[in-house]
């Protein structure tokens, strides 16, 4: 809520604090319209202080304390100096410091107010009048209480700050423990899916080779026994042969993706995993007119993971964002040690994930490619899953993606 929009909501306690405040001047031993019109003016500051941000921060704080004190000191000007029954008037911005300004500015306007207080001494005419005895104890007296209820101000008001803070760390915490039993439940159940859908596909997969054996089988028979007058038979025998090769590939693919996979773990360096996976992406798969940058971090130094799995797995992600950035864009590849893991990030811009997609883009057959069979991301969170690490991605539509995969650093 905007701060002028606060200046007219009227809540509670500011009605207490008028209400004080005019029963002061109503009923105070000093009824002059003056000494009334600052008490109103006091009231009136206390009340908008708080709603206005620029009076919260220490120099706009200093600067009403100051005035608060200045209308103080006018009233007890005008309502008798040194033995004026407003002399606690003087702990409004005594008290007001306490909560806002901390030890230094407590303290610099407690020596103020008892300043104030005690410099209507110098206003007195000794040639003709002179202090009784028993008045030194009570002058005493009122600024020790400034200076003791200024202190306790100060004091009520760091332990607050702190209890604020606690409760505000506290809830950082629970909010990041709520993020991450949130992207752990999210793990369990893509591990829950893709242990179905590898049993299933494996079965699936082995049930269909040997009919695809059969149909190619066939096909090569009639392509032998088909005089070479039969032209169109023989195409058909041929667009038969590669179909079924396309379809065994394929078959090939989902068996890669149910079959068990073995970690075989040693220490290696991340940076030298990714410069190969870099390699075989510049060295198997179509040219892609992108720039590749490396920021590895030197900190990360060789730990324990299977090399050639993970090189799988940057391979994938880096083959993705390739497809998915303009020519001429950029991947960038970037290394971090994170509290005991080792952070990789790929990033692009280039497309971008739908919204709708992002939880189940590590599903098996989920896929933004229109000529994709989407199981290259399944498999490299198998793979990450198998580390024991665990695979994020964020993105926007036509911004581009960040996929981040954490590995323990000890497997």
């Amino acid at each position: 809520m905007a701060w002028w929009r606060r200046l007219g909501k009227i809540r509670p306690h500011d009605l207490v604090l008028a209400l004080l405040f005019s029963a002061l001047a109503a009923a105070g031993p000093v009824r002059r319209p003056s000494v009334i019109a600052i008490l109103l003016t006091l009231a009136l500051l206390q009340t908008l202080e708080p709603r206005i941000p620029l009076l919260l921060h220490p120099a706009g704080s200093t600067v009403v304390n100051l005035g608060k004190l200045g209308l103080a000191y006018l009233v007890l000007g005008l309502s008798g100096g040194l033995n004026s029954s407003y002399y606690w008037i003087l702990l409004i911005p005594v008290i007001s410091a306490g909560t806002t300004l901390g030890v230094v500015g407590t303290a610099i306007f407690t020596v103020l107010a008892c300043g104030a207080y005690l410099s209507y001494l110098l206003r007195i005419d000794w040639t003709r009048y002179v202090l009784p005895p028993d008045q030194i104890p009570e002058i005493t007296l009122r600024v020790t209480f400034l200076a003791v209820i200024g202190y306790l101000a100060q004091r009520l008001a760091e332990a607050s700050r702190l209890e604020a803070r606690k409760a505000e760390a506290a809830a950082a915490q629970l909010a990041e423990a709520n993020r991450n039993l949130q992207e752990a439940e999210a793990a369990v159940r893509r591990s829950e899916r893709l242990a179905a859908l590898g049993q299933l596909s494996g079965g699936l997969a082995h049930e269909l080779r040997n009919p695809l054996g059969t149909i190619r089988a066939s096909a090569e028979m009639l392509t032998r026994n088909i005089g070479g007058e039969n032209a169109i038979a023989r195409e058909l025998a041929g667009i038969i042969s590669a179909e079924v090769d396309r379809t065994n590939s394929l078959v090939t693919r989902f068996l890669e993706f149910a079959r068990p996979l073995e970690l075989r773990p040693a220490r290696a360096d991340l940076g030298e995993t990714i410069d190969r996976a870099i390699a075989q992406l510049e060295r198997n798969s179509p040219p892609y007119e992108v720039t590749i940058y490396k920021n590895y971090s030197p900190d990360l130094a060789p730990f324990e993971f299977d090399p050639e799995l993970m090189e799988r797995v940057i391979y994938n992600l880096l083959l993705n964002a390739a497809q998915a950035t303009p020519a001429g864009g950029a991947v960038t590849v970037k290394t971090r040690p994170l509290h005991g893991l080792a952070e990789i990030s790929v990033i692009d811009r280039g497309a971008g994930i739908p919204p709708e997609r992002l939880e189940s883009i590590f599903n098996p057959f989920v896929t933004t490619k229109p000529d994709g069979i989407g199981l290259g991301l399944a498999i490299v969170s198998k793979i990450v899953d198998l580390h024991g690490g665990r695979i994020t991605v964020e993105s926007e539509p036509e911004k581009g993606s960040v996929f981040r995969v954490y590995l323990p650093r000890s497997v």
